[in-house]
């Protein structure tokens, strides 16, 4: 079967981004990962709870930052993505910090993951985080990969941007400097986009420009999880997010982005959804 072309142009774009992202300091600094004390953000962290021993399975992993930080954090990680690149690049780390014994990489798309992996392969926790879903095209066929994955009594742990934050661009920008319009929530087709810009080097021209990425209403994704069979735990809104999402964010010292005064509307959520025993 012939690779949909939405998905051939993302993950040529995300192959380019590959090598930037690894000498990024912005957003992807690996200090203190290689000094053996690697830790996901704390918004991450807390939906994620105690992982000590835990088989973990990171979707969309990138290079494996947070992946090898779960690892040094005590649990045993598998990471997906679709970039062969970037798999490559997160086995070579993990052989080069000591990890290769808790982690592997495996190159699958998500909505190939069971397959990628067998069926026998089920996991105490599933992960994924920031900017992730936004470059799916099917929410429920997500979570039913999701669900899939996890054995009873384990948990998806889920932190991304808030979906209404992604109704509004800088690029429509009001007088004022504040983000304007951008697209409407409940459109559901995809956002088709020439950009050559990168998040974490704002030096870079990319080559590979044109993506696809949707915008999943809140009570998509929340219904999707509940479709397929999970039980929502926890679920919070907040007013940060780990890049400069809008032109008039500010960076705080925790790395995180906010807007310079007033919190005007969610920026991220989190939530943690359990699968049930039978």
């Amino acid at each position: 079967m012939s690779e949909p072309e939405w998905r051939r142009l993302n993950r040529a774009n995300w192959d380019e981004r590959v090598p930037l992202h690894l000498k990024s300091l912005l957003h992807y600094d690996q200090t203190d990962l290689r000094a053996g004390n690697g830790r996901v953000d704390p918004i991450a962290a807390a939906v994620l709870g105690s992982i000590g021993g835990m088989r973990i399975l990171h979707l969309q992993c990138h290079f494996g930052m947070d992946s090898l930080a779960l690892a040094q954090q005590g649990g045993f990680v598998t990471g997906v993505d679709f970039s062969i690149p970037a798999i490559d690049a997160a086995s070579a780390l993990a052989r080069e910090l000591g990890l290769a014994d808790r982690t592997r990489f495996v190159v699958s798309d998500v909505y190939d993951t069971e397959a990628t992996l067998g069926e026998a392969d089920r996991f105490d926790c599933v992960f994924v985080s920031w900017g992730a879903l936004c470059w799916l095209p099917d929410i429920a066929g997500w979570a039913r990969v999701v669900a899939r994955q996890l054995k009873p009594g384990g948990w998806l742990a889920l932190a991304d941007a808030h979906p209404t934050a992604y109704v509004f661009d800088s690029r429509a920008a009001a007088p004022d400097g504040r983000p304007g319009w951008w697209l409407p929530y409940f459109g559901h087709e995809p956002m088709i986009e020439d950009g050559t810009e990168d998040y974490a080097d704002p030096d870079a021209v990319l080559r590979n420009t044109r993506t696809h990425q949707w915008l999943h209403p809140l009570g998509d994704i929340i219904a999707a999880l509940l479709d397929a069979g999970l039980v929502l735990k926890r679920f919070d809104e907040h007013d940060a997010i780990p890049w400069q999402m809008f032109d008039c964010l500010v960076r705080g010292e925790d790395r995180f982005y906010r807007w310079p005064d007033t919190p005007w509307l969610p920026l991220s959520f989190s939530l943690r959804a359990e699968k049930p025993y039978a």
